[in-house]
């Protein structure tokens, strides 16, 4: 879906709008960059369908740009970016035309979030209504996963990589999945691993088990701690994914109102879960991703 909509990127710091890019660029925008007012409106001439601009830039600055950006192409939504000690000017900005505003630093998945609102907005005149999972939920096939028969040492790696593979500034951050997705054979979801799910295997199983009474001053005590995690982590590493994952998350229909999702959260204790159409699954919508709908929605 995002791969029609095409983003003007404005801001005067080369390496946030190279970053950002990257980023849009893997969730399927068309991205422009702009690093001044001046060249925005030079940019213009491209016919971007959504314009993201910064407020605080030497020269023409944002509220001067987007007063231009206006007057040339009145129908073009302006998302401006702005500091935490800026919201007044933001405000101002609103009032002034612009579709909406994001401090920062602002999450890759709210950002796009307000990206297709605004395009959407354009294409309909009105303000969307109240997206469904399918437009919230990160599509399967950019999910991390793994193979039920790898091993431990295979899936600390891969988790771990989750992490390094962010790309960030101190204004733009991508959020890491945290999970992996176990898969069989086939390619069916059989469950998920998390980091609770490793912390949970390294407890010994004697840390659970019935104590003699004088067993808990020698438990608590700095020599009983000593080496164990490295000792357990070790044993841990040569297990197999299927052993120590968790069950596959519950499922939701694509279709189906962001309230469902919420609800079964809550109720059954997930901080995920696995999104179908069909029966087929085609993604996984996370209890952070709820969350920039309640940012999306309380900034509206």
């Amino acid at each position: 879906m995002n791969d029609s909509i095409k983003v003007l990127m404005v801001d005067d710091e080369e390496q946030f709008r190279a970053t950002t890019r990257k980023l849009l660029t893997r969730k399927g925008f068309d991205t422009l960059l702009a690093g001044s007012g001046e060249e925005a409106l030079e940019q213009l001439e491209k016919q971007p369908d959504v314009v993201i601009l910064d407020i605080k830039m030497p020269g023409m600055d944002g509220h001067e740009t987007l007063r231009e950006i206006r007057k040339r192409t009145p129908d073009t939504p302006v998302i401006m970016l702005t500091g935490h000690g800026d919201l007044p000017s933001a405000k101002e900005a609103q009032r002034s035309g612009a579709f909406d505003y994001l401090s920062k630093p602002c999450d890759i998945d709210l950002l796009a979030a307000k990206i297709s609102d605004a395009f959407k907005t354009r294409q309909k005149g009105a303000r969307p209504s109240e997206r469904k999972i399918r437009e919230a939920m990160i599509p399967f096939e950019e999910y991390a996963s793994i193979s039920s028969d790898q091993t431990i040492q295979e899936a600390i790696r891969a988790l771990k990589d989750t992490f390094a593979s962010r790309m960030s500034t101190s204004r733009l951050m991508e959020t890491g999945h945290r999970s992996l997705l176990v898969l069989g054979a086939n390619g069916e979801v059989q469950g998920v691993m998390t980091i609770k799910d490793l912390l949970e295997a390294i407890m010994p199983a004697y840390l659970s088990a019935p104590k003699p009474s004088m067993a808990d001053s020698i438990q608590y005590s700095p020599m009983f701690w000593s080496g164990m995690f490295t000792l357990e982590v070790r044993k841990l590493a040569s297990k197999r994914v299927g052993e120590v994952m968790s069950p596959r998350p519950s499922t939701i229909d694509a279709d189906s109102n962001l309230m469902e999702a919420a609800f079964l959260m809550v109720t059954q204790n997930e901080r995920r879960l696995l999104v179908l159409q069909g029966t087929r699954p085609v993604g996984v919508i996370r209890e952070q991703d709820l969350f920039f709908e309640m940012a999306r929605i309380r900034q509206a």
